[in-house]
């Protein structure tokens, strides 16, 4: 009970300094590996110095700080779950006893008995969002987190600067409104909100994927994710692209078609289009093939 009660004041006083406690090997054993432990601990597998070029690992310690300040800075807050971080320069000697070669990497340390399978966050299906994190603390530990933000007010201000463009821009031509009228401006900019929007962008801003995924081994970046379940931000500009190529390709059927210009201009049109549908939806399946394994896409 004294060396329980000396490693929760410990854990207590460091977690009271800040809410992400780094360890290195030997913390690491004496206060997660070795008993007696009766409390949590969530770890972050990671690499954030310069030199190894994570991005994902940054922009997912800035997710997995918010999630730690959210709990501990929480009137629920008690020694029941910590919040830990190992860096792969200040504890190789961690990554190899665990056979770990990827980072980032969150796992959960159980107060009895070894992780489970289940208690290894799956970092590519559900993303590194804090909130996305904060279910998955809940589901093993049964801690209940509620995820606060710190006030962001790049949104409110661009926003402000786009009204005031568009107010100063109609101050400037209030004698000549007609581009307002003009059905043109407004399917484009209908068919720009389209593409953003079925292009995944709303599952990007919720689960917070990485932009790719480096294979830490081979060095081979993946843009594409291989399941059904999960996607890239990379992927979502790829796919926004290729559904914007196919629908300027039928728009250019269409001009071909309906258009009052010279043959020769319509003939070229066309030929464009085809050229835009054909390589750009085929790509498409490709994508599509290669997520969705065993569907006969040709």
């Amino acid at each position: 009970m004294t060396l329980l009660s000396e490693k929760l004041t410990q854990m207590m006083d460091w977690a009271s300094k800040r809410a992400v406690i780094r360890m290195n090997g030997e913390k690491f054993r004496r206060l997660v590996r070795a008993p007696p432990r009766n409390y949590s601990v969530v770890i972050m597998f990671t690499a954030l110095q310069p030199q190894r070029q994570c991005a994902v690992c940054r922009q997912a310690d800035d997710e997995y700080q918010i999630l730690a300040n959210s709990w501990r800075y929480s009137s629920a807050f008690t020694n029941r779950v910590f919040f830990a971080l190992v860096d792969f320069d200040e504890g190789s000697d961690v990554f190899q006893m665990l056979n770990m070669n990827s980072a980032p990497t969150f796992i959960h340390f159980p107060p009895k008995g070894k992780p489970k399978r289940a208690d290894t966050y799956e970092l590519q299906v559900r993303g590194f969002a804090a909130e996305q994190l904060a279910r998955w603390v809940a589901d093993r530990t049964d801690v209940h987190i509620r995820v606060i933000r710190p006030p962001n007010y790049a949104g409110p201000l661009m926003l402000g600067f786009l009204l005031a463009f568009i107010g100063c821009l109609a101050y400037l031509r209030r004698n000549n409104l007609e581009f307002i009228y003009n059905k043109n401006v407004w399917a484009f900019s209908a068919l720009c909100f389209v593409l953003i929007m079925t292009s995944g962008q709303m599952w990007n801003h919720i689960r917070g994927p990485p932009y790719a995924h480096k294979n830490p081994s081979t060095g081979q970046v993946s843009y594409i994710h291989g399941s059904s379940q999960a996607q890239f931000v990379a992927e979502t500009h790829i796919v926004l692209l290729f559904n914007a190529a196919v629908t300027l390709g039928m728009v250019l059927l269409h001009e071909a078609a309906t258009s009052d210009m010279e043959i020769g201009k319509r003939k070229i049109m066309c030929m464009a289009g085809v050229g835009l549908v054909v390589l750009f939806f085929s790509w498409l399946l490709s994508i599509f093939r290669a997520k969705y394994h065993g569907y006969p896409y040709r």
